[in-house]
C-alpha cells in the first residue's frame, strides 16, 4: 500500500478539519450547540464507547495540536492535515 494514505489518518484528518470549521462558527448555530451539548441521561452499564471528541483530542494528540490552534484557519488547515505517520515512532 505505498503512496495511499492510511484509513485511520483519513477519517483523523477529516475530523479535524470538521473540528476546525465548527469551533470557528458562531455561538448560535446548531452544529455548534450540538458539538458542546452534553446530554443529560445516563449510559447504559459497561465500558462508555469512545465519544466523538475522545477521536478529536487523540487525533491532535498524535499531530501535537494545541487545543486553541483551531482559531488560526490557515495554520490549522495546514497543520491538521499533516501524516500522522510522520509522528509516530516506528516500530523496530
Amino acid at each position: 500500500m505505498k503512496g495511499k494514505p492510511d484509513i485511520i489518518d483519513t477519517i483523523q484528518k477529516k475530523r479535524l478539519q470538521w473540528y476546525g470549521h465548527v469551533k470557528r462558527m458562531p455561538e448560535e448555530r446548531i452544529p455548534k450547540l450540538i458539538m458542546e451539548w452534553i446530554p443529560r441521561e445516563r449510559r447504559k452499564r459497561g465500558r462508555p464507547r469512545k465519544t466523538w471528541m475522545e477521536g478529536v483530542k487523540a487525533a491532535m494528540t498524535t499531530r501535537n495540536l494545541e487545543p486553541d490552534q483551531w482559531r488560526n484557519r490557515e495554520e490549522w488547515c495546514l497543520v491538521s492535515r499533516r501524516q500522522g505517520q510522520l509522528l509516530k515512532i516506528p516500530d523496530r
